[in-house]
């Protein structure tokens, strides 16, 4: 009789820690109510539902002038400072993924990646650029009695237009996630399995 020695599961990697995880939820959030009073603003269908216009857009204001906030903070954590770090580093690996999802080439093998894919580091560049891009709009709309009229309309077009590409990266950025469930874990309880982080991650050294 031969007896059958399944293997040891192998033990969780940590993926992020508390100050990750608080900073991506307060800015989701953030990012969240911005994008829901825009919709009630603009969508004439959304703006009866709602009401209040007044409400809306200071709700609206004060939102996106919290984006950066957590950001800010979680500059105070050693491991986000980090994570920032491996987000604004582009190597030479980067560049084989990025080649590879252009021709959507879907083998693991031709899409190395650190602990950030190069589809990530993408889009936290565009992200942060796109938010400071909407703050500084928003602020030239709201103090209107600071700036001439030709700056506020162009600040209008732009944050009009920025916005609603910000609406469809952000469909795409939650359209991934809720594609891969273990990423989702990562973030929910910073923890991954060791089999995802080297399918997904293999040059990633935790």
């Amino acid at each position: 009789m031969i007896l059958r020695v399944d293997a040891a599961p192998q033990a969780p990697v940590r993926r992020f820690g508390r100050s990750q995880k608080w900073v991506h939820r307060a800015t989701a959030a953030l990012m969240g109510v911005c994008v829901v009073t825009a919709a009630a603003l603009y969508v004439p269908q959304f703006a009866e539902l709602v009401g209040r216009r007044e409400l809306v857009v200071r709700i609206h204001e004060w939102a996106g002038l919290a984006l950066p906030v957590p950001v800010l903070i979680g500059l105070a954590s050693r491991a986000f400072r980090a994570d920032l770090g491996f987000l604004n580093r582009f190597g030479p690996h980067d560049r084989v993924w990025l080649r590879a999802a252009l021709h959507r080439d879907k083998r693991r093998s031709s899409r190395p990646a650190g602990k950030f894919n190069a589809g990530q580091k993408v889009y936290a560049s565009w992200i942060a650029g796109a938010t400071l891009v909407m703050l500084g709009t928003g602020l030239l709309m709201w103090f209107t009695h600071l700036t001439p009229i030709q700056w506020r309309t162009s600040a209008t077009f732009v944050h009009d237009w920025l916005a609603l590409t910000i609406g469809i990266v952000l469909a795409g950025h939650i359209g991934m996630a809720l594609g891969d469930p273990e990423a989702r874990r990562g973030l929910r309880t910073g923890s991954v399995s060791r089999e995802w982080a080297e399918r997904e991650h293999p040059l990633w050294r935790p």
